[in-house]
C-alpha cells in the first residue's frame, strides 16, 4: 500500500459504520508526513490520499515532461502565474475545551504523538487556531472569568480551570513544537449571566443597555483582560472575532452560550466600546473579525458595519461559519469582497455532526468547502474541534459532533479520520503569505482544483480533488518549466509542488 518512505506509515483500522480506514495512533506509534524541502528543478512532488487506493498523504516524486504526451481523456491545467489574488491567513482548528480535555486524558507519549501530529513538521502543520473566551457547547459546564454582579471594574476577573489546566498547556506544547508562527483569535459566546438581559448564559439574550453604556464598556475591557492573562503564560493572540454567531443569542429556548448582536448593535459596540478598549490596552494591531456567522449575511452584515467611518478602522475582516453555505450563493463571497476589497475573509468554523469513524465522504467534504470559497476571495479555514471523544463531546448541552482526530481515552489511542488528511493537504503545503493565482482547465471537469504560488515566489502548489469514482488523466502545464503528467485515483485528493526556480 506504501511506497518507500522516510515516513511513519499509518496503522489502518476499519469500523463498521465508516466507509474508509482510519488511521490509529498511540504511546508508540503514529503515522507522520514525510518533508517535501527543498523542492528539485526540473521534478515535481506529489502527496495523495484516497479513499481507493488507501493512500493517506503519501508522497512521491516524478520528473517534469518537456511536451504533454497528455492521453485524449486528460484534463490539462494550465498556470497563469501572472494573475494573482488573495493572500492566505492559514488553516486549522479551534482549541476548545473538548479539544484540550480530549488531549490530555491520554498518557504524556499519547498526547505528544498527537499534537505533533497537528503541529510539528512530522504533522499536517497548523498555522491557525480559534480559542474561546469562555464556555461554548462543548464544553463542560457553563462558566465566565467573572461571576460577580455589578463588578463593572472586572476587579474579581480570573481565567477558569479550563484555560489553566487545559486549553493554555494545549496551545503552549503545540506552539513549541511548530516551525511556523501559528495565529490564535479569541471568540466569545456569551457574557456573565449578570452582564445580560434574560440573566442567563444562553436563550434569547443580549447585553443590558445600549452601545457606549456601562455594561458594553465592561464586556469590551473583558475582552481585554482575556488577552492579557493569556499573555501572562506567554500565550499571544493574532485576532478576535466580535461574537460567535451574534444571530443564534435571539433564539429562544436556544442552549448554546450565546449573546444577540444586529449588524448596527455591533457596529456601535465596535466603534464606542471594543475598538477603543483594545487600542487603550494596548492591542491595536490585533486582527479584528467582525460577523462571524453564515455566509448568508453577506453582504448586508458588512454593509453595515464597513461603511460606517468609525468603525470601520476597527476592523479588519470578515469571519464565516459554512452551516448554511448550500443554501446561500457564492456571489454573496464574490460581492462582499468587491464591495469590500481591503477586509479579509476567513471561515472560522465547520464542521459535522456526530456520525461515522472514518468518514471519506465528510473529508470530501472539508475540501470541497476550502476549494469552493477560497477560488472566491475567501484567505484561511479553521476547523471546529481539533479532537473529540467516541460519543462526539464532551458537550454539556449534547451538542455531540465528528472531528478530525477522535480520542479514545480507555484504550489511550486516538484515530485520525479522513478530515485530517484532507485538511493536510492545504495546511501542510499552503503556507500563510501564499497567494492564490489563476489557473484553467481545457475542458469541462467534474475535478475541482485550486493553485497558490508560495511566498518564496518561486514555488507552487496545486489542489486536486476528485469526488467521483472514476481515475482521472491530468496534465499540469507551468509554462516556465514545463508538465507534469499525473493521474488522480477515484474518491481522491492530491497536493502538486514544483519551483521554477
Amino acid at each position: 500500500m506504501f511506497p518507500d518512505s522516510s515516513a511513519t506509515p499509518c496503522y489502518p483500522e476499519k469500523f463498521s459504520n465508516g466507509d474508509a480506514f482510519v488511521c490509529r495512533c498511540n504511546s508508540t506509534h503514529c503515522d507522520t508526513v514525510e518533508g517535501y524541502e527543498p523542492l528539485q528543478p526540473g521534478r515535481f512532488t506529489l502527496y495523495t490520499s484516497s479513499n481507493s487506493t488507501g493512500d493517506r498523504l503519501i508522497k512521491r516524486d516524478f520528473p517534469m515532461s518537456k511536451t504533454s504526451n497528455a492521453s485524449g481523456s486528460a484534463v490539462t491545467f494550465t498556470i497563469d502565474k501572472s494573475t494573482k489574488y488573495q493572500s492566505v491567513i492559514g488553516f486549522g482548528g479551534a482549541t476548545t475545551d473538548a479539544t484540550a480535555i480530549n488531549t490530555f486524558n491520554v498518557s504524556q507519549a499519547t498526547r505528544t504523538n498527537l499534537l505533533k501530529s497537528y503541529f510539528s513538521p512530522d504533522g499536517i502543520e497548523y498555522t491557525v487556531s480559534r480559542v474561546p473566551i469562555g464556555c461554548t457547547d462543548l464544553s463542560p459546564r457553563y462558566y465566565s472569568y467573572n461571576d460577580h454582579p455589578g463588578d463593572f471594574n472586572l476587579v474579581n476577573f480570573s481565567l477558569a480551570t479550563e484555560d489553566l489546566e487545559y486549553k493554555i498547556p494545549f496551545l503552549q506544547e503545540g506552539i513549541s513544537m511548530s516551525r511556523r508562527p501559528i495565529k490564535l483569535f479569541g471568540s466569545p459566546w456569551t457574557p456573565p449571566e449578570w452582564m445580560k438581559t434574560n440573566g442567563d448564559f444562553h436563550g434569547a439574550g443580549q447585553l443590558i443597555g445600549k452601545p457606549g453604556e456601562k455594561y458594553f464598556k465592561t464586556w469590551a475591557n473583558y475582552f481585554v483582560r482575556f488577552l492579557h492573562e493569556y499573555e501572562k503564560h506567554n500565550v499571544t493572540f493574532w485576532g478576535i472575532t466580535v461574537e460567535n454567531e451574534p444571530m443564534a443569542g435571539g433564539i429562544v429556548g436556544y442552549k448554546t452560550p450565546s449573546c444577540y448582536f444586529t449588524p448596527e448593535m455591533e457596529r456601535d459596540f465596535i466603534k464606542l466600546d471594543l475598538g477603543p478598549a483594545l487600542h487603550a490596552g494596548g492591542f491595536q494591531n490585533l486582527k479584528m473579525m467582525m460577523m462571524d456567522d453564515q455566509r448568508f449575511e453577506l453582504p448586508g452584515w458588512p454593509d453595515v458595519v464597513l461603511r460606517d467611518a468609525e468603525s470601520a478602522p476597527y476592523v479588519s475582516g470578515i469571519g464565516i461559519h459554512w452551516y448554511w453555505d448550500q443554501d446561500s450563493l457564492l456571489l454573496k463571497l464574490d460581492l462582499a469582497h468587491m464591495y469590500f476589497p481591503d477586509y479579509f475573509m476567513l471561515y472560522t468554523e465547520a464542521c459535522y455532526g456526530h456520525g461515522a469513524l472514518g468518514s471519506w465522504e465528510q473529508g470530501e467534504g472539508y475540501s470541497h468547502s476550502i476549494i469552493q470559497n477560497m477560488n472566491h476571495w475567501v484567505s484561511g479555514w479553521v476547523d471546529w474541534n481539533m479532537v473529540l471523544n467516541p460519543r462526539g463531546g464532551p458537550s454539556f448541552v449534547a451538542n455531540y459532533l465528528n472531528a478530525p482526530i477522535i480520542v479514545d481515552a480507555e484504550k489511550d489511542v486516538f484515530y485520525k479520520q479522513p478530515m485530517y488528511y484532507h485538511l493536510g493537504h492545504f495546511s501542510k503545503f499552503v503556507l500563510p503569505d501564499s497567494h492564490r493565482i489563476h489557473h484553467t482547465a481545457d475542458r469541462e471537469t467534474e475535478l475541482e482544483s485550486i493553485a497558490f504560488q508560495l511566498p518564496d515566489q518561486s514555488s507552487y502548489a496545486l489542489v486536486l480533488l476528485n469526488r467521483k469514482d472514476q481515475d482521472m488523466d491530468v496534465v499540469i502545464s507551468d509554462p516556465d518549466v514545463g508538465f507534469m503528467l499525473a493521474q488522480i485515483p477515484a474518491r481522491s485528493i492530491q497536493t502538486y509542488l514544483w519551483t521554477d526556480k
